[in-house]
């Protein structure tokens, strides 16, 4: 869906100028708007119909982003180009960017994926409209009613309600309120859903998702003021339980003489698929359909079961002890979900799963998917939700730690007593998400990245013991962990939108360095999204897949423990994006998502950090995360 205005701006353009000579291009556009529109002007219309009318018009003022009218006779052609090919370098380093991004809230559009020639097109066509004229075909808002508007309603939970809220208010991505859908229009937002943002939502018309229909229903439905999502109660959410597998009927051991401890589980999150590989021979044991939107791969405390879980709140049990992999259950207890757990100090035996809507969690079987329990959350006073953004699961202590993103709190659920009730409520900091253990499992650092900090609880003493401030915009993962020769154990977090690494010690016994930053490493792109370590390897790997320069989404970059500084950056593709860190078992290679429509897997020998493998195949279509099932049984990151 629309992400926030400010990541829209194509830029502002329109309001400065300056005097320039004539120029070839200049003395060619002089004679836009005469005759029938030229193939190069339909074609740039097609872009910036596709990457900008969302949010400007040309020639009829402001709408999220500027007014384009007129915008090639107040800048020369060679700058126009520049700032759309990297909009945030000239934002830094000219003049007159750093003036346009200081008006606009120090913010630059994100970059179009245009080629030269492309972004040619684009120019052309803007002189062309800004002489002949261009208005979007506007539609009147149509009011929907019964099945019309409960599919619409379906779409919009489905698709939307991950990054703009169940009620619209905003989450990951801007509120979505009625009198701002109004005022972009319906074809404006139709162009949106069909084509995308190039910094953001999917294009969900050109990808086949969403049919012509669907759109237009969307479009008008987002007009409407918000509709309330259905509660989900315990008899609503056995009637989604299929044990497709019953449990006499499973394997006692593994039908296979593979070590499933090494398998990987690839998240193809926009086709609905993962796929299961075999972490020794690096071959696709099986891909399993597993519906919409994958967002995220647990697995059992023994290691015998994947739990898969997408965005719209389904969970698929995969039995890994089957040849190939298989599907042993399915069970929904959301209409939108970022995160589940099993119960690691009871292998196996429970999974509880956090939702974004409805304001709930519900506990599993572990190895049924039976749904045992469904307790509503209730957020602050006039908060409208209450949604669970992490769950921690200590292998000490039979209990769960929700961090509760709209109250500010974290959560304990005590599995070891009967009920499955909330046992504590712990003052924490708004807004928090993700997040991970310490070694020990007693305490749990929870980014606010919103906040720019990092609430430190000791689950031990059940209270919030310490808030880290951070750099702009701490990415919510769970990081990195390992033993600095220095400050002992400490955690490692990247940002979004600061270049640095930012390292704080998690060891209770160096009292000078606990909860403390011990270290900012530069050199670490803004975007990141990803940190991994491994206890065996002496390096720690960084992504950068959304930084706003293309050439850095591609980077990769290893940091020396033993030195706390950057040891080399590399680009391994020229397409796509790099992102994502997984080892395997036994620590000795690392696999890397080149995560792009002709996606690929990169697997490196950790020691000498040499490509071993480059996998490559028609089903890798926008590969990104990777679970290792040894590592994620184990916490081990």
């Amino acid at each position: 869906m629309l992400r926030p205005a400010t990541l829209a701006l194509l830029s502002s353009l329109l309001t400065f100028s300056c005097d320039k000579s004539p120029s070839p291009e200049r003395d060619a556009a002089s004679t836009a708007g005469s005759g029938s529109p030229s193939a190069a002007v339909l074609a740039g219309r097609t872009h910036f119909e596709q990457s900008c009318v969302s949010c400007h018009t040309i020639g009829e003022g402001d709408r999220t982003g500027p007014d384009l009218k007129d915008v090639g006779k107040r800048r020369a052609r060679d700058w126009l180009v520049r700032w759309i090919k990297n909009p945030a370098q000239m934002g830094e380093s000219d003049h007159l960017g750093r003036a346009l991004s200081k008006k606009y809230g120090d913010v630059i559009m994100p970059t179009i994926d245009l080629t030269d020639a492309q972004i040619q097109e684009v120019l052309d066509f803007l002189d062309d409209a800004s002489v002949r004229g261009y208005k979007v075909v506007e539609r009147p808002a149509k009011q929907l009613a019964g099945a019309e508007l409960e599919q619409a309603q379906s779409i919009y939970f489905d698709r939307c309600a991950g990054c703009h809220g169940s009620l619209r208010q905003g989450a990951s991505a801007p509120a979505l309120t009625a009198e701002r859908a109004k005022a972009l229009g319906t074809a404006a937002l139709a162009a949106t859903l069909n084509h995308g943002r190039a910094a953001g939502m999917p294009a969900w018309g050109e990808l086949g998702i969403l049919s012509t229909a669907d759109v237009e229903l969307l479009a008008n439905y987002l007009q409407l003021p918000p509709t309330k999502r259905p509660e989900l109660s315990l008899d609503a959410v056995k009637e989604t339980w299929n044990l497709v597998t019953e449990v006499a009927a499973r394997p006692k051991s593994p039908l296979h003489t593979r070590s499933a401890a090494n398998f990987f589980a690839v998240v193809l999150k926009n086709q609905g698929y993962v796929a299961i590989l075999d972490g020794e021979t690096r071959e696709r044991l099986v891909q399993l359909d597993v519906g919409f939107a994958v967002e995220l791969v647990r697995a059992s405390a023994s290691g015998r079961y994947l739990y898969v879980m997408g965005k719209d709140g389904k969970i698929t049990l995969v039995d890994l002890f089957t040849s190939p992999p298989s599907i042993a259950a399915h069970a929904r207890g959301c209409f939108d979900a970022r995160t589940l757990e099993s119960s690691k100090a009871r292998p196996d035996k429970l999974l509880i799963q956090g939702c974004y809507w409805p304001p709930q969690y519900v506990v599993f079987d572990g190895v049924t998917l039976e749904p045992l329990h469904v307790e509503p959350l209730t957020g602050e006073a006039g908060a409208a939700e209450a949604r669970v953004g992490t769950i921690a699961s200590p292998r000490s202590k039979p209990f769960w730690a929700l961090g509760l993103m709209d109250s500010g709190e974290v959560a304990l659920v005590d599995y070891g007593a009967p009920g499955y009730a909330i046992s504590k409520r712990i003052p924490a900091e708004r807004e928090v998400i993700g997040g991970g253990l310490d070694p020990t499992g007693r305490f749990f650092s929870l980014p606010a990245p919103a906040r720019d900090s990092l609430v430190i609880v000791d689950l031990d003493k059940r209270a919030s013991i310490a808030t880290i401030a951070t750099g702009k915009g701490p990415r919510p993962d769970p990081g990195a962990r390992w033993e600095d020769p220095q400050h002992g154990w400490v955690a490692a977090i990247p940002h979004l939108s600061d270049d640095k690494l930012l390292v704080y010690g998690i060891d209770p016994k160096k009292q000078a360095a606990a909860w403390k930053v011990v270290r900012e490493i530069r050199g670490v792109p803004a975007g990141s999204l990803h940190v991994r370590t491994h206890p065996k390897s002496p390096w720690v790997w960084v992504d950068s897949p959304a930084n706003p320069k293309p050439e850095l989404t591609r980077q990769i970059c290893v940091i020396s423990k033993q030195e706390a500084k950057v040891h080399k950056c590399w680009s391994p593709r020229t397409t796509g994006r790099v992102m994502h860190f997984e080892y395997n078992q036994a620590g000795t290679e690392v696999w890397v998502s080149g995560w792009d429509k002709r996606g690929a897997l990169l697997v490196y020998d950790d020691a000498s950090l040499k490509e071993l493998q480059r996998v490559e195949a028609d089903w890798l279509i926008n590969p990104m995360n990777k679970y290792n099932v040894s590592n994620t049984a184990e916490d081990r990151y």
